[in-house]
C-alpha cells in the first residue's frame, strides 16, 4: 500500500484566492475494505514557551527551556477544509464498506484557499471533530481532534500569515494537504499521508501614491579643529655673533611701519597661531514614501538628503554607508510571550568619496545622495511581509547608519605620513532610524477585490435603482424636508431590561468589522476563475527551508 498527492502545475508558492488541484494516488497490493477517502487543507500556526522559573509571566526561548512539563503550547487552525472524494460526497451512505481491487486508484481533488484565517469561525473549527459514519456496525470513524478548543484561545481575524520557521522548538506556520483513508474495524487503523505546501499572501491594497514622505533626520556638527601654530623658526648667526642674512627690521623703526611692538613688552617668541576655521554643520535625513513601505524582492525606495546648515567653508564627504532590516517577530503562547530579534544587512559600502557639502554652498542648500548607491540591492527572500495572526506576529524597522568626513577622504591613506594632526579628515558616525515598517509581499489584489473593499466588508454593491426625473430649479433651490422621526413606543412601555437577560442586538445593528477585508465568498461571489497570478509573476520566496521536514516542536504531554 502506498498514497501519493499529485499537484496539478504547483506553483513555488501558492496564495490567496488560488485553486489547488491534484489527485490522490491510491496503490494497492491486495482487495482492501474502505470506508472514506478524505482529502484536507490545513495550516497551523504553532507556538511553544518555557514558564520561566522567577517570573512565570514571562516566556522564554527554547534554548533557555526546562523539562518538557514546564512548556506550555498553543496550535491555531488557520486554514481548515475539508473534501471527501471516496466516495462522492453527494452519494447516500453505503450499508457495507466498499471494497477496491489491487492496482492504482487515482481521486481528483480541488481547494480554493481562503482570504482570512478560520480559527475565529466558530462553525468552521465545529466541523473539525465529530464521528463520521462508513457504514456497518464496525464502520465508525472518530476524528480525535477536537475543534472546540480552539474557542479557548484569542482570535483575530486577518488574512492567512506567511509559510514561516526559524525558531526552531518555539514556533512555525506551516501549510499541509493532509490525506485519510478510513479503514472500518476495530483492529485496524487508517492510513494518513501529508504533503507541505509554501505559502504567500496577497499584500493589502495601497494606498494611492501621494508626496507626503516618511522621514528621520538628524543634524549633526563637527568639533572645531585645532588650530595650527606657525613653526617658529629661529635666526641663525655667525662664529662672530653677526647675521649671515639681512638685517631684520626692528619694530618701531622707520624701516617698518606697519609692525608694531607686543603689549607685554616682549620684541622676540613664536607668532600667533592661525584663526580657528568654522566647524561645518549639516542635517542628514532619509526619507521614504508614506505610509513606510517596502516590498518583498525590491530594492528599498529610499532618499537621503544633506542640508548645509551654517556657512562653514569647508567639504563634507559621505564616506560609508550601511543599510540594516530589523525584524521584531513576537511569540505569544497563552499567558506567555517572547520576542525574537533578526537582522539583515541590506547593503554595507565603505570607502566612499560622494562630497555632500561644498564650500561655496549658500546656507540651506540640500543635496541629495545618489540612490545609485543602494538601488541594486533588492531585499534577500528570506524577508517575509508583515502579519499578524493568533499566537505570532511580525513587523519590521529600518536603520540607515551614515559615515562622514571634514576633509577629503584621499588623506586617510597617508595618515602615517602626515605630521600635524590637524589636517587629517574629522570623521563621524550617525545612524537615521525608522521604528515602524511595513514589508508587502509584492503580490498586488486583483483590481475586482478592491473594488469590493471600498464598497464595504461584504463586498455587496447596492443595486442600481430606476432612474428619477430630474428636479425642476424651483426644486432644486427649495432644501430637502427634514426625516420624519420614527414613532416613539408610549412610556408605560419601557420598562427596565431584565439583569438576567439584557437586550441583544437586532440584525444590521452590530458594529462594522475593520480589522480584516472581507473573505473571497463575501468579495468575489464566485466570479474569479482560474489562477489569480501566474507563476511566472511571483517572486522567490524561502519561508520555509524544506516544507516536508518534520516539526521542531516538542510534543505535548
Amino acid at each position: 500500500m502506498s498514497i501519493r498527492v499529485i499537484l496539478d502545475n504547483p506553483p513555488e508558492f501558492y496564495t490567496n484566492l488560488d485553486d489547488i488541484r491534484g489527485q490522490v494516488l491510491l496503490t494497492l497490493s491486495r482487495h482492501e475494505h474502505v470506508g472514506a477517502i478524505v482529502v484536507k487543507l490545513e495550516g497551523e500556526a504553532r507556538t511553544a514557551l518555557g514558564i520561566p522559573p522567577d517570573n512565570p509571566g514571562v516566556g522564554l526561548a527554547s534554548r533557555e527551556r526546562g523539562p518538557s512539563g514546564d512548556t506550555l503550547h498553543e496550535n491555531h487552525k488557520i486554514l481548515y477544509k475539508v473534501g471527501q472524494v471516496f466516495p462522492d460526497e453527494k452519494a447516500p451512505p453505503a450499508a457495507s464498506p466498499y471494497v477496491l481491487n489491487p492496482g492504482q486508484h487515482r481521486f481528483p481533488f480541488q481547494f480554493k484557499f481562503p482570504f482570512n484565517n478560520a480559527c475565529g469561525n466558530t462553525e468552521a473549527m465545529a466541523r473539525i471533530g465529530g464521528v463520521v459514519s462508513t457504514g456497518g456496525i464496525f464502520g465508525v470513524g472518530i476524528r480525535v481532534m477536537d475543534g472546540t478548543k480552539q474557542l479557548m484561545y484569542t482570535h483575530v481575524t486577518k488574512t492567512l500569515p506567511p509559510s514561516f520557521t526559524g525558531f526552531p522548538g518555539e514556533a512555525e506556520i506551516r501549510y499541509f494537504v493532509k490525506v485519510t483513508v478510513q479503514r472500518p474495524g476495530i483492529f485496524k487503523e487508517n492510513w494518513r499521508y501529508q504533503m507541505g505546501l509554501k505559502f504567500l499572501p496577497i499584500e493589502p491594497p495601497r494606498p494611492p501614491k501621494s508626496n507626503q514622505e516618511a522621514y528621520a533626520r538628524r543634524p549633526f556638527t563637527f568639533h572645531p579643529k585645532s588650530p595650527s601654530p606657525v613653526p617658529y623658526q629661529k635666526k641663525r648667526s655667525s662664529f662672530f655673533g653677526r647675521s649671515g642674512g639681512p638685517s631684520t627690521p626692528v619694530a618701531g623703526s622707520p624701516g617698518s611701519p606697519n609692525l608694531r611692538p607686543p603689549a607685554d613688552g616682549l620684541s622676540n617668541g613664536p607668532p600667533s597661531p592661525t584663526a580657528t576655521a568654522t566647524a561645518p554643520s549639516v542635517e542628514m535625513s532619509a526619507r521614504l514614501p508614506h505610509p513606510a513601505t517596502l516590498t518583498c524582492n525590491k530594492p528599498i525606495p529610499l532618499r537621503i538628503i544633506a542640508k548645509k546648515m551654517v556657512p562653514a567653508h569647508a567639504e563634507v564627504y559621505i564616506i560609508a554607508m550601511q543599510i540594516d532590516l530589523i525584524g521584531k517577530t513576537t511569540v505569544r503562547c497563552q499567558t506567555l510571550a517572547n520576542t525574537e530579534v533578526n537582522r539583515w544587512v541590506i547593503m554595507a559600502r565603505h570607502g566612499l568619496s560622494v562630497l555632500a557639502s561644498k564650500p561655496e554652498d549658500p546656507v540651506g542648500t540640500e543635496f541629495t545622495v545618489p540612490a545609485a548607491l543602494w538601488n541594486d540591492y533588492p531585499l534577500p527572500n528570506t524577508v517575509m511581509p508583515s502579519f499578524i495572526t493568533c499566537n505570532l506576529s511580525r513587523d519590521y524597522q529600518l536603520e540607515v547608519k551614515l559615515g562622514l568626513a571634514w576633509g577629503k577622504p584621499s588623506a586617510r591613506s597617508n595618515r602615517g605620513k602626515t605630521k600635524n594632526p590637524s589636517d587629517l579628515p574629522q570623521e563621524l558616525h550617525l545612524p537615521l532610524h525608522f521604528s515602524t515598517i511595513q514589508v508587502y509581499s509584492g503580490l498586488t489584489p486583483p483590481p475586482a477585490l478592491v473594488e469590493a473593499m471600498r464598497h464595504g466588508r461584504g463586498g455587496r454593491t447596492s443595486r442600481p435603482t430606476q432612474q428619477q426625473p430630474a428636479p425642476s430649479p424651483a426644486t432644486a433651490a427649495a432644501p430637502p424636508p427634514p426625516p420624519s422621526l420614527p414613532p416613539r413606543p408610549a412610556a408605560q412601555q419601557q420598562q427596565p431590561p431584565d439583569a438576567l437577560y439584557p437586550p441583544q442586538l437586532q440584525p444590521g445593528q452590530a458594529p462594522p468589522y475593520d480589522d480584516a477585508p472581507p473573505t473571497y465568498q463575501e468579495a468575489m461571489a464566485e466570479e474569479m476563475t482560474g489562477p489569480v497570478f501566474p507563476s511566472t509573476a511571483r517572486p522567490a520566496y524561502s519561508g520555509v527551508t524544506n516544507e516536508n521536514e518534520p516539526s521542531s516542536l516538542p510534543e505535548k504531554n
